[in-house]
């Protein structure tokens, strides 16, 4: 069951954008199709190290929780800010824009969809989503199960597809004389690049870390997710490319900013219209689900003390956590001031392997200090090094490719050092604005709220929901940060 989880949590929008931007940047089929290999091994490489800390330090919270242990409290926090300042708007900015260009791209057949609109119609389906996850739980989680369906379709399409395309002898640009001709020079930055773009579409393979505390028997589970999981995952991303390339030449899917729309174009007809319908109601989905969990995460951290306070509030009738989103919201819109998709990406991923490679070298360091630690599953330490060594490949040719994107998520993630001293260690912070906002909004503190059971005593579906296993119910021994 972990592993259809994780499956799921993996697979969305990112194998029906990354492949134009891997392909761009590895120069040919050939090594686009080995980054995408290559990012799977890793991907699995990087799982196996988090399962031997999931069960070592067997809290929930994922990495956030192991850098905080192993490196100190500053440490987390910075992996907590530069989530809610960076990964989590960035990412939901990219499934948002997905969205907009597979709606709009079937309008515009001879030429990409306006920037400007592409980006209203990215903010309006965040608005919309998020005044449905404002309003109620249940809502939100409906939304969620009724668009899973669509990538599921999507990719099912596009493989069997791609298998009638290959048993018809449309192979061309697999044959290996054709797939490794470059169409641009190869470049050691840009493939580094290349990289980032399919981790992106790998990005969730850690979800199961985030909530370790609830698996049954994680000694056993966790691992055996893992590797169900990605080894399918991998398949599947690789057979989607090799999909794309049986259909479009490199040419054709570079001109392309929906390649599964071209594909639907080329090879489905009259029932082209199938391709984009599903991607979008994939991306639709993907929004509401990160616009729900990456709320709930802010919500943690503020219970846990290390955001403001503010955030840990829910509507005082809905349960809701009504200033978390419209933090979420607005951080988000701010990311669609481009609509470069490509750029965010790189952005996003620089910044989500610093802190894997981060936690990784955490498990290295935790094996020195405390090599008598109980250790359920124990992986050799060949593998945290194997992944270190891609890690600062990746981080450091990244770095020389893409100086100014990568720059600036480095130097975000930096001002979250004097927050966390003034904010987290200075206790007598007056409060300036949470009287106004909880007003505003309607919101309280989950203690403060009345309407956490319903007309039967009994505790609602809501106020469940918006527990996290990163809170706790002693409240009088976490500190907030105010402003």
């Amino acid at each position: 069951m972990y592993g259809l989880i994780l499956k799921g949590n993996i697979i969305g929008s990112g194998i029906f954008v990354s492949p134009k931007g891997v392909l761009e940047n590895a120069s040919s089929v050939g090594v686009a199709l080995i980054v995408w290999i290559i990012t799977g091994i890793i991907t699995a490489i990087g799982a196996l190290c988090y399962a031997e800390l999931g069960v070592t330090i067997p809290k929930s919270g994922g990495d956030y929780s192991y850098v905080k242990d192993i490196f100190g409290g500053l440490a987390g926090f910075l992996r907590l800010w530069i989530a809610v300042l960076v990964i989590y708007p960035t990412n939901q900015a990219v499934i948002a824009l997905t969205f907009s260009n597979y709606v709009l791209q079937p309008l515009f057949p001879t030429c990409f969809p306006p920037e400007t609109g592409l980006r209203l119609l990215a903010a309006v389906c965040l608005l919309l989503l998020t005044w449905v996850n404002c309003s109620s739980v249940r809502w939100a989680t409906r939304v969620q199960d009724m668009f899973t369906a669509g990538k599921l379709l999507a990719l099912g399409l596009i493989i069997i597809m791609g298998i009638v395309q290959i048993c018809k002898g449309e192979y061309y640009w697999l044959e290996p004389v054709n797939a490794f001709e470059p169409f641009q020079d190869y470049d050691v930055g840009l493939i580094a690049l290349a990289f980032l773009q399919g981790s992106f579409a790998y990005g969730g393979w850690n979800f199961l870390n985030y909530v370790t505390e609830e698996l049954v028997d994680p000694y056993v589970n966790l691992p055996r997710a893992i590797f169900i999981s990605i080894p399918l995952v991998t398949f599947v991303y690789v057979f989607a490319n090799i999909a794309y390339v049986t259909a479009m030449s490199p040419q054709e899917l570079l001109a392309s900013n929906a390649v599964a729309v071209t594909f639907g174009e080329k090879l489905l007809g009259v029932m082209a219209w199938i391709m984009p319908i599903s991607v979008a109601l994939s991306t639709f989905g993907g929004v509401n689900g990160s616009l729900f969990t990456s709320s709930r995460l802010f919500f943690a951290g503020a219970r846990e003390g290390h955001l403001p306070s503010l955030l840990a509030m829910i509507h005082v009738t809905r349960c809701t956590p009504i200033p978390a989103l419209l933090f979420t919201c607005l951080s988000t819109l701010l990311m669609l001031c481009t609509s470069d998709m490509y750029t965010l990406i790189n952005y996003v991923g620089f910044i989500n392997y610093l802190f894997y490679g981060v936690t990784v070298a955490g498990q290295i360091v935790l094996r020195i200090k405390k090599p008598e630690m109980h250790r359920p599953i124990k992986v050799s330490l060949i593998w945290p090094v194997i992944y270190l060594i891609f890690w600062a490949f990746l981080l450091i040719f990244s770095l020389y490719s893409e100086p100014v994107v990568c720059g600036i998520g480095l130097a975000i993630m930096l001002t979250g050092v004097p927050v966390y001293f003034l904010g987290v260690y200075w206790d007598k912070k007056p409060q300036c604005f949470n009287s106004f906002v909880s007003k505003f909004c309607v919101v309280v503190y989950p203690a403060e709220s009345g309407s956490s059971k319903n007309g039967d005593g009994e505790e609602g579906e809501e106020m469940k929901a918006v527990r996290s296993p990163l809170s706790t119910e002693d409240g009088d021994n976490h500190k907030s940060v105010d402003c």
